[in-house]
């Protein structure tokens, strides 16, 4: 017995990780009036996984990934459906030579390069780009995909999804494609993806077959790191059926609810300093909404991370959003849509 352990344990490795995060949070401005609670997975949502790897030989390696979402404050699962591991479930292989491929419920290309590069909250806290920016649903994360990734070379390298629809007689129903350029060398940090997501649906009892405009996002994202301060900026533009859903449907309670955006474009600039032993991070995010409603909307968020430890950090943050022309943006953090146009978050994050 302890011969095979310990070639297994020779063969492959796998890694339990994870982070908790919680604290308080302020929404102030919603319908429903101001709320104080507290919340999980405000700078990062909380979570657990598994990661393994084993070495094939040759330059190739076999991994996984399994990694599921938990609530702090009451320790329920962070998601309405019954999904064990409804933030990742993948496994592919690995070659040094020929790159990377991988299959199952993933991160959209369009995600990690708002939230990777684009974004100096990390898509976190009070101020993160998802208050804005259109990534909610199968623009964060994509069932039944395929990704490959190319090998880097100066810098450069390439990211290719496609999510398959799985639709009886219809191949091309529900899917969606992404493709990435991504370069990275020494302070500069750049991507360029196009997202395409099919808005197609099969027939169903009586309700025929119905073909509709596809949802097309388009995002470049860029950082550059001047030691002193290192300087963001993320534009995108959104066009189509359900290329910029919205985070929360009526959250001010108009008369007339307001209207998710089939023709828009948003645009971040923001920073990240050190400062003492923690970071400063700033940003300010202009929604414009083209269509003939020109709901816009403004986003200013300003927050600080202390580390306490190289695992342990506090942190604090404070947005607020201005809507125009009854748009109904509110201000949320990694793991919340928000109630209102403003919030303040006081909390601890722990990564294991």
């Amino acid at each position: 017995m302890g011969a095979f352990a310990a070639s297994a344990q020779a063969q492959s490795n796998v890694t339990i990780y994870g982070v908790v995060d919680a604290g308080i949070v302020r929404e102030s401005g919603g319908v429903a009036g101001d709320v104080t609670k507290v919340t999980s997975g405000i700078g990062s949502q909380s979570r657990i996984g598994f990661r393994g790897t084993e070495d094939l030989g040759g330059g190739l390696s076999a991994f996984f990934t399994l990694e599921s979402g938990y609530r702090i404050d009451d320790g329920s699962l962070d998601n309405t459906t019954p999904a064990l591991f409804n933030r990742q479930a993948l496994v592919g292989l690995k070659s040094k030579e020929l790159g990377t491929l991988s299959l199952g419920r993933q991160y959209n290309p369009l995600y990690n390069a708002l939230s990777q590069v684009g974004d100096p909250f990390g898509a976190g806290y009070a101020g993160n780009s998802k208050n804005l920016f259109p990534t909610g649903g199968v623009n964060t994360r994509v069932s039944n995909a395929v990704v490959y990734t190319t090998p880097s070379a100066s810098g450069f390298s390439a990211d290719v999804l496609y999510g398959l629809g799985e639709q009886p007689g219809d191949n091309t129903a529900a899917r969606q494609f992404s493709i990435g350029l991504n370069y990275a060398q020494g302070p500069l940090n750049a991507r360029l993806v196009y997202n395409n997501r099919n808005n197609d649906t099969i027939a169903s009892g009586t309700t025929p077959a119905a073909q509709r405009e596809d949802g097309k996002n388009t995002l470049f994202a860029i950082n550059y790191d001047f030691k002193v301060v290192k300087a963001f900026f993320a534009y995108e533009a959104d066009k189509g059926l359900n290329s910029a859903p919205l985070p929360v449907a009526n959250a001010y309670g108009y008369k007339v609810a307001p209207k998710p955006s089939t023709d828009g474009a948003e645009a971040l600039v923001g920073l990240t300093a050190p400062l003492g032993n923690g970071t400063l991070m700033a940003s300010y995010i202009n929604k414009n909404d083209k269509t003939v409603n020109n709901q816009d909307a403004t986003q200013w968020a300003l927050g600080y991370s202390y580390a306490l430890s190289k695992r342990t950090t506090t942190y604090v943050a404070y947005a607020k959003i201005k809507n125009k022309n009854g748009a109904g943006y509110t201000v949320g953090n990694n793991n919340e849509a928000g109630s209102g146009d403003s919030a303040f978050n006081l909390g601890i994050r722990h990564a294991f």
